[in-house]
């Protein structure tokens, strides 16, 4: 699986909650199985014992809240920031860009030490002092060439004293069995690193609201029937424009474009993402299509790409054709709210439905 970890980007099974992350097998950590009883069994209070399940069913069991947290890119290290545990990032890779998070947050993520650019090196993860590593993507790993290291083992992070667990909504996306069309994957990352680290309250805030936007949206345009909602293509610019790189209905973006009332040229697709052909964008001929590039900084470096990446489409020969294009339906949004988890998902479907249907919603 190709990473989307730009920018500088489980859940719970005791109490009913999903599981989270991608992998398989025992890990041998110190579980205490989800048998009804105790308070491994109420996640949600925040209180520990806390056992969360990967998505083969493999459980890690916290004990008490964890020290000293590191994070594989942006994603984790902004919901951790969100839900008031930052102090207890001790490093991340892939960080964020400067002036990507807003106001205070950008502030704190400048304070948490850069372990790698990129993938964080399998010897400096290990030696790192974590007792906590959440990765967003169970592939991550798999980018380890370059000089970047291979991805520990279960039983390296064992051996380490570092508990391993994933994001759901994205490590999981490529194998989920079927098509994503709400957040419910993305709370139940917020609601389960909320019961991890003790944060639960602060988790339930900010899925009530997420859930509150969405809410207000769907009321907005959910009587729209389905045959008359606008189509829609995700332009990921950034990806390279030679062969487009799509968002297909496990991506986290599928949901995003439904739940905003249009309809995704490529729902058709089953997995994550997928390259194709400028032919397959054009025989779909989209109504709208969101100019997705990837945080510069600054409004006036994204306002540039965004420009660029719409000179781009209006000027190349397969392209200046389209629907979208003649009509300039073209929605400014940049990537990572879009096809990175995160509390920013619901603020993305927001943006979309305004620009897709005016004076409807608010």
């Amino acid at each position: 699986m190709r990473s989307r970890v730009w920018g500088g980007t489980a859940a719970v099974v005791l109490g009913g909650l999903l599981a989270v992350g991608c992998g398989g097998g025992d890990r041998g950590r110190t579980d205490t199985a989800d048998d009804g009883g105790g308070k491994a069994g109420n996640p949600v209070s925040g209180d520990h014992p806390v056992t969360v399940t990967d998505c083969a069913g493999a459980r890690t069991t916290f004990s008490a809240a964890p020290e000293k947290i590191v994070t594989s890119n942006a994603s984790g290290l902004e919901l951790l920031l969100r839900l008031g545990a930052g102090d207890k990032v001790i490093g991340t890779g892939f960080p964020p860009g400067k002036g990507t998070l807003p106001g205070a947050l950008d502030t704190e993520a400048r304070k948490v030490t850069v372990l790698s650019r990129t993938v964080v090196p399998k010897e400096k993860l290990l030696g790192s002092g974590a007792d906590l590593y959440i990765d967003t993507f169970a592939a991550m790993g798999g980018m380890g060439g370059g000089g970047m290291g291979d991805a520990p083992t279960e039983e390296e992070f064992t051996a380490a004293g570092i508990k391993h667990i994933y994001l759901k909504s994205t490590a999981c996306a490529a194998t989920a069995k079927k098509p994503v069309t709400d957040l419910s994957a993305v709370e139940a990352d917020i609601t389960t690193l909320g019961a991890v680290t003790g944060t639960s309250a602060k988790a339930k805030r900010l899925v009530a609201g997420m859930e509150a936007k969405v809410d207000a949206v769907r009321k907005a345009v959910g009587g729209t029937a389905p045959s008359e909602r606008p189509t829609y293509f995700f332009f990921d610019y950034d990806a390279g424009t030679k062969q487009p790189t799509v968002v297909c209905n496990r991506q986290v973006a599928h949901a995003v474009i439904t739940l905003a009332g249009a309809r995704n040229v490529f729902a058709d697709c089953d997995g994550d993402y997928r390259q194709v052909g400028w032919e397959d964008v054009i025989a779909r001929n989209p109504d709208w299509i969101q100019l997705g590039v990837r945080d510069r900084g600054s409004e006036a470096a994204n306002d540039k790409a965004f420009d660029e990446a719409e000179r781009w489409l209006k000027s190349n020969a397969a392209t200046k054709g389209l629907k979208a294009v003649r009509d300039n339906h073209f929605v400014r949004v940049g990537s990572e709210r879009t096809t990175i988890a995160g509390v920013g998902n619901a603020d993305t479907v927001q943006q979309i439905a305004k620009a897709l249907y005016p004076g409807k919603v608010g």
